[in-house]
Order: structure tokens, then C-alpha cells, then sequence
């Protein structure tokens, strides 16, 4: 008799899939308390979703010091292709007006992860924007939101443009000064090092030789940071260390965008001489002016070729972790980092590369420069000439290179310009 085997099926649990809930938090101002705030809310929206029953944590998104009009919040965007891949089902947020004020930008947003079956709960209003009237009531509070932040911006515009009329600067914050009822008061220990920084410029330093005394002397910018071309030159071209305010030479473009314009006639701008002590003399910060003109000039090449170099991202600092960027010297085109080359060697130990000792080991790896970027993803760049080419197939093969000698890099004009000193002595030595 044939054995007969009967297997019973029973039907599988339903279990229960976690709900993978994330938080999106924001505050408008960079100031102490604000960040508090923010980190208040990160610490709330933590424990809220970490311990409600069926709700898995997918983490909170936080931005610091940026409106809500604005598209370009790091985390917001980061939240946004977190929930695009399918990494998140529901984002909790505080308010509208901490999500968006722009109503185009809210419901295009909340409509695109609705597809996505994402849902977003507004606290304040205890609104998901999921349910049957989500949609409708996010609109009328969206442009209620808006509305309040256009009020808020012009009323802010009428006080800062009634502070120009009267001759009152609106912004405090400038190295060198204290803000103190309207009027800039000098701060001593940083009118010094804006002094140093005019001496300098005018001496023929240039721009990353004092950034990189600046920072070995560890003198720091008015609010606490290394020195970096930006804020060096913010310092260069700032009339208000002559005495003298210029108001109004840019304005926000409106409270959507809040981009800064340049003023070129479209609002009047007002000139107060003597509003408070002058840190450089006009004539000083007039020749600084002539001296930025001339060495822009100079080095101004209408048909410099705006592209890629073919090294271009592929050179990574073991020290800082920074792309090494090409540069022109005396003798040749090089490749270094930016933190050494801006802030110098006490905050990177890395090394310069002539270029044509870095075509000459890559041709030894790969052969050519041809499809350089298909065949290498990386170059590490070791602090003791060593190169590590990290190739698309995950081998990597290591190159050291050797320092040129001096005599190797000087260029004929070096040379001939060097002969030409050395014969300049000698005639002064006979004359004398």
C-alpha cells in the first residue's frame, strides 16, 4: 500500500511592519538661543518616535539659521531623498511655517510624497496631510503662513530703511567694531589685526600669504573662524572702517527668495560721513581699492578656459580629506591642497605635486590620460610622496614620487632673472 503524506498549511502571521517615522525641525536665527531651540526639538521628536508603540525611528532632519522660504535646506532635501528612496513613511513636523511659507512650495512638496505614500503631520494644526481634507486645509493655512511672513518682512524692511534715513547701520557684527545704540565703538584687539591686514595687502602680501599669517598668529574672524579668501577680502572692501557708512547698497530681493541684490539705483542709498571713529584712513582703503583693481587686472585672462582639468576631483588629502586643486607657480602648474595652500602647514601637513610628475606616474598605472576618470575613481595623496591609485576594478597600486631639486625648478626666465640681480650687486659692489 502506497504511503500517503499529508502536510497541513497554516497560514502565516500577519506581522505587524513598523511604521518608519522620521521629524523635520528648523529655526530662523543662528543665535544662541534659537540653536538651543533646534536642539530642544531634535531631542523631543528622538524620544516621541523612539517611543511610541509601532513607529520605527528613520531619525530627525534638522536645519539651523534658514527660513522657511527657501528651497535649498541641506536636511530638508536630504529628508526629501530619504523619502524618494523609500526609507521613510512619515515625516512629523512642528508647524506649516517651520516646513514652508511659500504655499507653491508646500503643496508641491506634500502633493510629490503624497504619490509616494508618505504622509506629513503638522503638530500645531494636527493636520495629516493624507487624510480626505488634508489638502484643502494646508492651503488655507499655507497662505495664511505666507501672508504673515510678507508682513513680517516688510515691517522689517521699514525699520531698517527708517535706521538708514536717520544714519543708524543695521548690522552690528563687523570686525573691529562693537554695535552699541547706533553707533560702532572701536574694539582695540581686533582694529589691530584689521590694520594688519591693510599694512599687509599694501606691502604686496597677497591674499593667502595673510590669510595664512592670520591664521598661524591665530587671530580669528569677527565671529571666532580661521581666515578664508572670502571673509579676507569682505574686510579689504568694507567703507566702514574709513568712518564713513554707505547704506543700502543691497536689499533682499523679496521674502520668498530672500536673495541679496546689488543696489544699482533701484532703492536710494545713504552716505553719513564721520558716523563714528575711523580704523584706515580713506586715502589707505582708496589705494587697497586701486591695489585690488591692478592685481585683478593683471591677472585677467579673457580666454582662460573655464572646464575641468583632467585631474579634477580625483585627488583626495589623506590629511584633511579636501580635493587638491591646480595651481599656476613660477615654475609650472602644481597640484595641493586647499587647506594647506589657504591656512598653510600648521593645520595640513600635505605636499605640493608638479603636475608633470603627477602625468608622468599615472601614465606608469593606466598608460595614457585617456578615459582618465573611468579607469580611476581616486588618487590618495600621503603626506610622504605617496600616491595611492585606487582603479575602477578596486585594485590599488602605489607610486612614490620624488622631490624635484632647486636647480630643477627654476625656469629659464628664474634664471635669466636671477642672473640679472646677481649682476645688478656686482655693479653697485664696483660703484661703492
Amino acid at each position: 500500500m502506497d504511503r500517503i503524506v499529508v502536510q497541513r498549511r497554516f497560514p502565516k502571521a500577519n506581522i505587524p511592519q513598523l511604521k518608519r517615522v522620521a521629524a523635520y525641525a528648523r529655526v530662523s536665527s543662528g543665535k544662541d538661543a534659537m540653536l538651543h531651540s533646534l536642539s530642544a526639538q531634535v531631542s523631543y521628536y528622538s524620544d516621541l518616535i523612539q517611543n511610541h508603540s509601532g513607529w520605527q525611528y528613520a531619525g530627525v532632519y534638522a536645519d539651523e539659521a534658514l527660513t522657511g522660504t527657501k528651497d535649498n535646506r541641506e536636511n530638508f532635501q536630504r529628508l526629501l531623498a530619504d523619502c524618494r528612496s523609500g526609507k521613510v513613511d512619515m515625516v512629523i513636523t512642528k508647524s506649516i511655517s517651520r516646513f514652508a511659507r511659500n504655499t507653491v512650495t508646500l503643496l508641491e512638496t506634500v502633493r510629490e510624497l503624497k504619490t509616494m505614500g508618505v504622509d506629513v503631520f503638522f503638530e500645531e494644526q494636527n493636520i495629516h496631510s493624507l487624510s480626505a481634507d488634508g489638502e484643502l486645509m494646508l492651503t488655507i493655512l499655507a497662505s495664511y503662513a505666507q501672508e504673515e511672513s510678507l508682513s513680517a518682512s516688510e515691517n522689517q524692511k521699514w525699520r531698517i530703511r527708517h535706521n538708514y534715513e536717520n544714519g543708524l547701520a543695521w548690522n552690528g557684527t563687523i570686525l573691529g567694531y562693537r554695535y552699541d545704540h547706533g553707533t560702532y565703538i572701536i574694539e582695540p584687539q581686533e582694529a589691530e589685526t584689521v590694520r594688519l591686514i591693510f599694512d599687509s595687502y599694501l606691502q604686496g602680501m597677497g591674499l593667502m600669504a595673510i590669510i595664512k599669517m592670520l591664521n598661524t598668529e591665530g587671530r580669528v574672524s569677527r565671529y571666532g573662524n580661521t581666515w578664508g579668501q572670502t571673509n579676507l577680502m569682505r574686510v579689504l572692501r568694507n567703507y566702514t572702517y574709513t568712518g564713513n557708512l554707505l547704506l543700502q547698497q543691497t536689499f533682499s530681493e523679496n521674502h520668498l527668495t530672500k536673495r541679496r541684490r546689488q543696489n544699482n539705483g533701484e532703492l536710494p542709498m545713504y552716505h553719513i560721513k564721520d558716523a563714528h571713529e575711523a580704523i584706515i584712513p580713506l586715502e589707505q582703503f582708496n589705494a587697497v581699492q586701486e591695489e585690488i583693481r591692478r592685481r585683478a587686472e593683471k591677472h585677467y585672462t579673457p580666454h582662460r578656459n573655464k572646464g575641468k582639468y583632467p585631474f579634477s576631483g580625483l585627488l583626495v588629502c589623506t590629511g584633511c580629506g579636501k580635493h587638491y586643486r591646480r595651481k599656476n607657480t613660477a615654475s609650472g602648474p602644481v597640484w595641493i591642497c586647499p587647506t594647506f595652500n589657504s591656512k598653510g602647514k600648521a593645520f595640513c601637513q600635505s605636499k605640493q605635486i608638479p603636475e608633470d610628475i603627477l602625468i608622468a606616474a599615472t601614465k606608469e598605472v593606466i598608460g595614457s590620460l585617456d578615459s582618465l576618470h573611468s579607469k580611476i575613481t581616486a588618487v590618495r595623496v600621503e603626506n610622504d610622496n605617496t600616491l595611492v591609485f585606487c582603479l575602477t576594478g578596486g585594485e590599488q597600486i602605489v607610486k612614490r614620487w620624488q622631490d624635484r631639486s632647486r636647480r630643477q625648478s627654476w625656469t629659464p626666465e628664474m634664471k635669466n632673472a636671477a642672473r640679472q640681480k646677481e649682476m645688478e650687486r656686482r655693479s653697485h659692489h664696483d660703484k661703492c
